[in-house]
């Protein structure tokens, strides 16, 4: 197929031809940053959690009397052992994917500041004994806390623990001494030193605020006693008995305390209402891209049907003089592989840009470079399913016919 007479075509119907190449540049800029947001928020969702989550139920106790902590959650924690199907039960400050962080930044020298560029922002889970069983925690190297531990651990005047020990996560504890063994190192926050005694399987953050994705994973373990800021009651069972543990559990507690607000719920639901907006995020892009690529579909049927109504007499012409049909369809396929070539080199253009100004204004990432040929094809493939009828119908059109109209 000779290229000159259709850039000659092209050139005599300039407006609809550089509608066309507009409307898939747009679509190519939408679909490339849209599938990428797509893939990035359903990455977030699926995010690996080294906690026994399908086993889990989450009781959190709000507005209980904190002079009285020590006394009532032991009570509370005895209580809650005896329903059914228990297996193990604990108090934490916090929970992964809870929306409720303790965030701090840990340094490995004595003399670094807390806003030194060294220092990691990490979350901090101050856990009861027993928690480790109770979330199912992982242990890649080390020891657990264990009953001295816990016995000599307490919640200090400005929110940190006074311990000198730290169980951390693998995360990062590579990214805190990278290439080197975490156990016996020592990290610090402000006055306080504290020595890795443990490294478990990376556990998930309770928000993404001070971390990003890059840090969802930094966490650090300490034990404490019984205080009014453990307000997290975890709960492991079956699976099959997580829901009636969670009901039983919430009942319980709100008996104890008829002053306090219990609310119970399963982990999964937990994690489910964290990642409800990334959900819809999800299914609202998914959305655009399905009513961007319709339009742009339609939008390449409606001005190729044009254009054949408008050449009648040419393809009854080109009929006449010996074209097949196959090479009237031949040539509206060509003349659209063209124009969805020049629509798509801008709108990788434009993708590019569109993804430096998220990158600048809304913490996206960087968009890799294959999305932009992925979206290249994609639309190219798009445009040649959609100029197919149009072009089917006008090789379809007898000569005579075709040369009798005006």
């Amino acid at each position: 197929m000779e290229i000159g007479p259709i850039l000659a075509s092209l050139r005599k119907h300039r407006i609809p031809a550089l509608l066309i190449v507009l409307e898939i540049a747009l679509a190519c800029a939408v679909l490339c940053n849209a599938v990428f947001m797509i893939g990035a928020r359903a990455g977030e969702i699926r995010l690996s959690d080294a906690i026994d989550e399908q086993g889990l139920s989450v009781v959190t106790l709000t507005g209980a009397d904190p002079e009285r902590a020590s006394s009532e959650i032991p009570r509370n924690l005895d209580a809650l052992r005896r329903i059914p199907g228990v297996q193990a039960v604990a108090v934490l400050n916090t929970m992964p994917l809870s929306g409720n962080g303790w965030n701090v930044n840990f340094t490995t020298r004595p003399d670094m500041k807390p806003t030194d560029k060294g220092s990691i922002n990490s979350n901090i889970y101050l856990m009861s004994e027993g928690a480790d069983r109770a979330l199912g925690l992982r242990l890649k190297q080390g020891r657990m806390f264990g009953s001295e531990d816990y016995a000599s651990s307490t919640m200090g005047a400005t929110f940190a623990p006074e311990t000198h020990v730290a169980i951390v996560s693998e995360r990062l504890a590579g990214r805190l001494w990278p290439g080197q063994s975490a156990l016996g190192r020592k990290m610090y926050m402000d006055k306080y030193w504290y020595q890795v005694v443990g490294v478990v399987a990376d556990v998930l953050r309770p928000t993404r605020a001070g971390a990003g994705l890059p840090g969802i994973y930094d966490t650090v373990f300490f034990p404490m006693q019984p205080t009014d800021v453990l307000n997290y009651y975890v709960l492991r069972s079956a699976p099959a008995d997580r829901d009636r543990v969670a009901r039983q559990a919430e009942d319980t507690l709100a008996r104890l305390d008829p002053g306090a607000v219990a609310e119970g719920k399963t982990f999964v639901d937990m994690r489910g209402d964290f990642f409800s907006g990334a959900s819809s995020m999800v299914w609202m892009l998914v959305l655009v891209c399905v009513v961007m690529l319709a339009v742009t579909a339609f939008g390449i049927v409606g001005l190729t049907s044009f254009w054949v109504a408008q050449r009648r007499r040419q393809i009854g012409i080109r009929r006449a003089v010996g074209a097949r049909r196959g090479h009237i369809l031949s040539y509206f396929r060509t003349e659209n592989f063209l124009l969805s070539a020049a629509g798509v080199a801008l709108g990788m253009v434009l993708a590019f840009g569109i993804n430096l100004y998220l990158m600048q204004h809304y913490e996206v990432d960087r968009m890799p470079w294959y999305y932009l040929p992925g979206g290249a094809i994609a639309l190219w493939l798009l445009g040649q399913a959609a100029v197919y009828g149009p072009a089917h119908r006008a090789a379809m059109v007898p000569p005579v016919e075709a040369t009798r109209s005006g």
